[in-house]
């Protein structure tokens, strides 16, 4: 009787799934026949609008910072799996707020894929894009979803995926942004992308996609939102496209940082000729990214700095214990720095890791010295966002970290994680010696920022305020982050030696204040 209600389960289980594919592929045929999309070959938007830098907003509170988008043309061959996008970026009428190289200088963008091969073009100079998007997910992989998430690219991908599979739900309340309102019903079409994306397409009464959304890998957030509204449709030769569209990054339930990306569409033509874009050699024979690296060089007696990369950590040694300043990037980069740390220093446990500021770029390898043991130091605007997104210690599906896969023992409510906030000041001391940290004020480049002094070396450690020119390079220019910074020396009385970047090179205070009090003009 058991094996018998085992196969009538299983036979039930097989036939829902069948049915419910069935379903999925005849609203995915409906919503093609009313879009158009067999009939489309290729597709080119123009327009305007702005972009954003993500992962580098001014509080944990605001948007992610924008610029402005003019002379902006995408055209996707969906046969040949190919884009072209181009585009003028500049600062515009936004704000100087937060980080991504802030103010923008005006630039010419041409970016290209074709399959599993992405670059870019300034001029005849070809730029293979081997790398990873906000250092998680190849960049090849990112500008393929952006042809799946089209409206067109969702239907003809989902159509031939094998895994579609739907849910219809009846949408309550009035219709924001694209999202089927007004107790009409909406049809959620879900596949898997490249192997391993889950992409869901949300699909009206009206067989319109409104809605594409997937998750994409993220050192803060884990699986990370990636979603584009379609929010008004035009028809072009029996084809319906859209002329505005909207892309989110993140997450709007935990934080208002989310929107990215938003083009005010002003033509579109279908079935044009898309350029040829075969792959340049130098393109398909690009080196893979070398792995992360991890040098140090002696500052002072127990100090190092811990370069290599693209970014900086500072190892500090106390009589049983050692205190990290920043853990920038992902979980490769920590896991680096935690190597030669430990190789320098074989008989004592990193105890503290010093967090400067929430940028993606500067918290994304967190993660790896909580798994550890370490407690985190941030400033108080952090720390609600740390303990409740960037240190969630569940599930992250596409890129697993230590602190997902092992979840320490201390993660309880009897042993909660270990964040420390730094008020008007932070000291971690063994008796002997000392690093104080202390809050930067009056920034644009952040709203809450943490500086390390250690006051007998005469160090300071500063991140994305100054950092000293290469050498054999001009003097660079004078930037509102220096003179904060020279503010905030002055109000603090701290009497500085060196300054460690968490980019590039060791400075010299002198070569500071000679940048910042240059007569004006002289930049």
């Amino acid at each position: 009787m058991a094996r018998k209600m085992c196969l009538l389960a299983a036979l039930v289980v097989l036939f829902s799934a069948g049915a419910s594919a069935q379903d999925a592929r005849t609203v995915l045929q409906n919503a093609a026949r009313t879009m158009g999309t067999n009939n489309l070959k290729t597709v080119q938007y123009s327009g305007h609008g702005f972009m954003t830098a993500v992962g580098q907003s001014f509080s944990l509170t605001e948007d992610w910072p924008r610029s402005e988008v003019t002379d902006y043309t995408r055209i996707i061959d969906f046969d040949n799996k190919t884009m072209r996008e181009t585009y003028t970026r500049r600062q515009g009428n936004y704000p100087v707020r937060g980080g991504g190289q802030q103010p923008v200088a005006e630039q010419r963008v041409t970016a290209l894929s074709n399959g599993n091969f992405a670059w870019n073009l300034q001029g005849e100079t070809v730029t293979p894009q081997t790398g990873l998007y906000l250092a998680a997910m190849p960049i090849n992989e990112l500008r393929q979803l952006e042809i799946i998430m089209n409206p067109h690219g969702f239907l003809k991908a989902a159509m031939a995926a094998s895994d579609a599979k739907m849910l219809t739900l009846p949408i309550s309340g009035t219709s924001n942004e694209g999202l089927t309102g007004d107790g009409r019903k909406i049809t959620v079409v879900s596949f898997t992308a490249l192997g391993k994306y889950k992409v869901n397409g949300s699909i009206n009464d009206q067989n319109i996609v409104e809605l594409v959304t997937t998750w994409i890998p993220n050192p803060v957030y884990g699986d990370m939102l990636y979603e584009f509204r379609y929010i008004e449709f035009r028809d072009v030769n029996g084809i319906k496209v859209p002329t505005d569209f909207h892309v989110h990054q993140a997450d709007p339930v935990y934080v208002p940082a989310h929107n990215s990306f938003e083009m005010d569409v002003t033509d579109v033509q279908v079935n044009v000729a898309a350029p040829a874009m075969p792959v340049p050699d130098a393109v398909r024979n690009a080196p893979r990214p070398a792995p992360a690296r991890a040098d140090s060089t002696r500052l002072a007696e127990g100090v190092w700095l811990i370069g290599g990369g693209s970014h900086n950590s500072m190892a500090v040694e106390f009589r049983d214990f050692v205190a990290v300043v920043e853990a920038p990037i992902n979980e490769e980069r920590s896991l680096a720095v935690i190597n030669e740390v430990t190789r320098i220093l074989p008989n004592k446990p990193i105890r503290y890791i010093v967090n400067t500021h929430h940028h993606f770029d500067h918290s994304g390898g967190l993660r790896t010295y909580l798994a550890r043991g370490a407690t985190i130091v941030t400033h108080p605007a952090n720390r609600d966002f740390y303990a409740n997104v960037l240190l969630r210690p569940g599930l992250r599906t596409l890129q697993p970290d230590q602190l997902s896969e092992f979840y320490p023992m201390y993660m309880t409510s009897r042993r909660p994680m270990r964040i420390e906030t730094v008020g008007e000041k932070y000291v971690i001391s063994d008796g002997v010696r000392t690093m104080d940290l202390y809050p930067v004020t009056g920034l644009v480049h952040a709203q809450a920022m943490l500086a390390a002094y250690l006051p007998k070396e005469r160090i300071l450690l500063n991140a994305d305020l100054y950092t000293p020119p290469a050498q054999g390079t001009p003097p660079a220019a004078t930037t509102p982050g220096m003179r904060s910074l020279m503010t905030n020396i002055t109000r603090l009385k701290l009497d500085v030696g060196q300054h460690v970047p968490i980019h590039g090179r060791v400075g010299t205070h002198e070569e500071l204040v000679q940048l910042v009090n240059r007569p004006a003009g002289s930049n």
